[in-house]
C-alpha cells in the first residue's frame, strides 16, 4: 500500500508538506501542491480512513447496531435516523454481530445508536468511562455519556391486554419475544401487572421469538392443546410483534381456512406495519412512530457528541384497533 512517505520520496518533499498538501493546507503553495498531488494520483494513493479519524478524532460517521436484520421493523427507524444524519452532515453505518463491537474502542465510529442485545450493559458503561458517545433503545442505563430514548412498552402492552379484556376475556396467552429482549420482558410485566388486578383473568405465556416463523408454530400449539374454539369460545392472544402475529394468521388461513381471525379468535399485535393494515379484518396493534423514534435516537446522539445537554426520551404509543366480529361473551 502507498504511503504518504512513498509520496514525499517520489516528490523531493518532506512527509509533513506532503501531509499539509493532502489537506489543502495554505502553507503549502499551490505550486507544490499541485505537484505532489499528481505523484500520489500516479502512485494510486489512497487515504487511510482510520487514521485520518484518529488524528482528527473524528469520522462523521455514526454507527447503529441491531440484534439482527430479519422481519419487516428497521426500515422506518433507520431512515428516521439517516435522515436527521444527512442534514448535520453525517454518514451512517449499520452493524449486527459480536466483532462489529470493536468499531467502537477504534473509534471507526463518533458515536452509536444501540439496538443490540448481543450487547452487555458492563460494555457499554465501560465504553461511555473511556468517552463514547452512545444512545440506548433496549435497555436502561445511567451514564453522563449515554442517552436513552425507550419505547413505551409497558403501555403500550397496558393497551393490548386491555383491549383483550374488554371483549369479555378471562383466559388470555401472550406470545412474547426472545427471553434477552428488554422490549419483550417490558411487556410480559405490564401484561401481567394489568391481568393480576382483574379478578378471575390468567395469562398463559408461549415462548416466542419476534420472528413469523415462531407465530406459525404458535398457531399449531394452540390448535392442538384446543385452545383456539375450545368450548366453542374465542381465543385471545396478544402477540409482542405485528411479524409473529401475521405468522400466525397465515398458519391459520392456510392450514385452517374455516377459522375466522375476530370470531373465533381475537389477536392483536405490536408495531403497527405497513403489512397489518392490509390482512382481513385488519390486525389490532399497538402503534408509534419508528421513524421518529430513529429520528429522535440521532438527535440526541449529536447533542451528545457536541458536548449539549440531553433529557431521556421516551417514545408514545397508541391503540389502532382492527375489525372484531362479536365477543368471547356472545
Amino acid at each position: 500500500m502507498v504511503s504518504i512517505k512513498d509520496i514525499a520520496k517520489q516528490a523531493g518533499v518532506s512527509i509533513s508538506t506532503v501531509s499539509y498538501a493532502l489537506n489543502g493546507n495554505p502553507k503549502v503553495t499551490e505550486e507544490t501542491t499541485a505537484r505532489i498531488l499528481a505523484v500520489a494520483n500516479e502512485l494510486n494513493y489512497v487515504p487511510n480512513a482510520a487514521a485520518r479519524s484518529l488524528k482528527r478524532r473524528e469520522t462523521k460517521i455514526i454507527g447503529v447496531f441491531l440484534t439482527d436484520f430479519s422481519g419487516a421493523f428497521y426500515g422506518d427507524l433507520l431512515q428516521g435516523v439517516k435522515e436527521v444524519l444527512s442534514v448535520k452532515g453525517y454518514d451512517l453505518i449499520v452493524c449486527s454481530g459480536k466483532q462489529s463491537h470493536r468499531m467502537l474502542p477504534e473509534r471507526l465510529v463518533d458515536g452509536a445508536i444501540i439496538l443490540d442485545e448481543t450487547f452487555a450493559s458492563e460494555e457499554l458503561a465501560s465504553y461511555a468511562e473511556r468517552g463514547h458517545k452512545l444512545v440506548v433503545l433496549d435497555r436502561e442505563l445511567n451514564h453522563s455519556n449515554i442517552n436513552q430514548v425507550l419505547l413505551d412498552n409497558k403501555a403500550g402492552a397496558a393497551l393490548a391486554v386491555e383491549f383483550l379484556l374488554e371483549q369479555g376475556h378471562r383466559k388470555l396467552y401472550v406470545l412474547t419475544g426472545p427471553r434477552g429482549s428488554f422490549d419483550s420482558r417490558q411487556r410480559l410485566a405490564a401484561a401481567t401487572q394489568v391481568v393480576e388486578r382483574i379478578s378471575g383473568a390468567s395469562l398463559s405465556v408461549i415462548e416466542g421469538d419476534f420472528n413469523k416463523s415462531s407465530g406459525e408454530h404458535a398457531a399449531a400449539r394452540l390448535i392442538t392443546d384446543g385452545v383456539i374454539r375450545a368450548n366453542g369460545e374465542p381465543a385471545a392472544i396478544f402477540c409482542f410483534n405485528d411479524e409473529m402475529a401475521i405468522g400466525m394468521c397465515h398458519y391459520l388461513q392456510r392450514n385452517h381456512p374455516d377459522i375466522i381471525i375476530g370470531q373465533d379468535l381475537h389477536l392483536i399485535g405490536f408495531d403497527n406495519l405497513e403489512l397489518a393494515s392490509y390482512m382481513h379484518p385488519r390486525l389490532s396493534t399497538i402503534d408509534y412512530s419508528k421513524r421518529k423514534w430513529g429520528a429522535i435516537a440521532a438527535e440526541q446522539l449529536l447533542r451528545l457528541i457536541g458536548g449539549q445537554e440531553v433529557e431521556q426520551e421516551r417514545i408514545y404509543v397508541s391503540l389502532v384497533r382492527g375489525e372484531t366480529v362479536g365477543s368471547a361473551s356472545e
